[in-house]
């Protein structure tokens, strides 16, 4: 019970510190910088107000950080389309899969019915099947679903094992039910937080990032926010400058970096009318970008992306069997939407890495990615600024 209140407190924390500003839950020092904080800014698109996945009206985001001991490096990050009963109203939804050697519970109903009825949790490997029990229990606790007997609960994950004893089971129900509770709008906290804790990320720490594009207004001016859980790796790529090559650390070259092996999560939310089939197609751009970052998509990366919408008319009502007008928005209108989300995945993989820091754990040191040498690389290739 004592681990329970920690985790729903530190929940609480961390969103009320998103809403403040703040880096993380557990650092006082000043945080890193963003991608934009260098004068990396992909594309051509603006962002939303908060740069993050939380700019589509209605997505909270809530983290819970593990950090135990020398072995206990992880957490989980909760994903929610919208404030409401969301088994009650479920959201449009689907799942595009780049190389699935991973784990994405719930994916198959996603793909068969295009609707996504629980928050979207990622955490650490061997944790899935305890976060698909806290969301079922979430779900089922709910008011308005005393008569649910069936629930699809979509968790994802990827494997912190480096840094974290991913075999001690130490993700608990309270604690996925924590991120879930405390989940908020706002800024949201990045780097080596939540699910991101124990990542790593081509050869550095990686962790969460967001970001988000709106589109022209004469193109419906709709919003588009990405959130990753960054544990991939490759060649590092920052706004077409060799990083990773410079850095003398990248896939296939000198160790620490190996051979590229890891995964990526990526939730995409936007507020355009998108049913699941342009769903889909808008998730697998968000796979495409990574390749904009230096992925070399390796044999054992399992690289996912789950799309949402939050528009209303999208929306199905649990039950409901009679037929009513959608206005959707035509796939010949969606190619800005495919550009908006290739620049917010691209830019929510730097702040992954930006925001990260050194983190210790089982033995292991994976530092942070040296930002006063990858402003001299981008200097020297006319990127970026002091």
């Amino acid at each position: 019970m004592r681990r329970a209140r920690i985790a729903v407190l530190l929940a609480v924390v961390t969103a009320a510190l998103a809403a403040a500003g703040a880096g993380t839950a557990s650092r006082a020092e000043e945080p890193r910088p963003r991608a934009r904080d260098l004068g990396i800014a992909p594309g051509v698109f603006a962002p939303g107000a908060l740069n993050a996945i939380t700019d589509v009206a209605g997505v909270k985001v809530g983290h819970v950080t593990l950090v135990e001991g020398d072995s206990v490096r992880t957490g989980v990050t909760a994903v929610l389309p919208h404030g409401g009963n969301l088994f009650q109203e479920k959201v449009a939804g689907a799942v595009y899969v780049g190389n699935a050697f991973g784990k994405l519970a719930g994916s198959t109903q996603v793909e068969e019915l295009g609707t996504i009825e629980t928050p979207v949790v990622l955490t650490t490997t061997l944790s899935v099947g305890t976060a698909v029990e806290a969301v079922v229990a979430d779900t089922l606790g709910r008011e308005g679903n005393e008569q649910v007997r069936s629930v699809n609960a979509v968790v994802g994950e990827t494997n912190d094992g480096l840094l974290n004893d991913g075999r001690g089971g130490h993700v608990t129900r309270e604690h996925v039910l924590g991120a879930i509770r405390g989940a908020a709008g706002g800024p949201v906290p990045e780097g080596s937080v939540g699910a991101g804790t124990g990542t790593v990320c081509f050869g550095w720490k990686g962790g969460i990032g967001t970001s988000s594009r709106v589109v022209p207004p004469a193109s419906g001016g709709f919003t588009v926010g990405v959130l990753v859980q960054t544990n991939f790796g490759g060649i590092l790529t920052i706004d077409g400058v060799p990083v990773g090559r410079e850095l003398g650390r990248y896939a296939f070259g000198p160790p620490p970096a190996g051979p590229g092996d890891g995964s990526c999560m990526i939730v995409v939310a936007t507020d355009a009318p998108l049913d699941a089939r342009d769903l889909r197609r808008l998730a697998a751009r968000a796979v495409f970008a990574l390749a904009r970052t230096g992925s070399s998509y390796s044999n054992g990366s399992g690289d996912y992306a789950i799309a949402f919408s939050t528009s209303t008319e999208m929306r199905t009502r649990h039950g409901e069997t009679a037929p009513r007008p959608r206005a959707t928005l035509p796939s010949e209108a969606v190619s800005p939407l495919f550009e908006a989300v290739l620049e917010a995945t691209e830019e929510a993989v730097y702040n992954s890495l930006f925001r990260a820091t050194t983190v210790s754990g089982r033995g292991q040191t994976v530092e942070a990615i040296p930002l006063d040498q990858v402003r001299a690389i981008l200097k020297k290739y006319g990127r970026g600024r002091p």
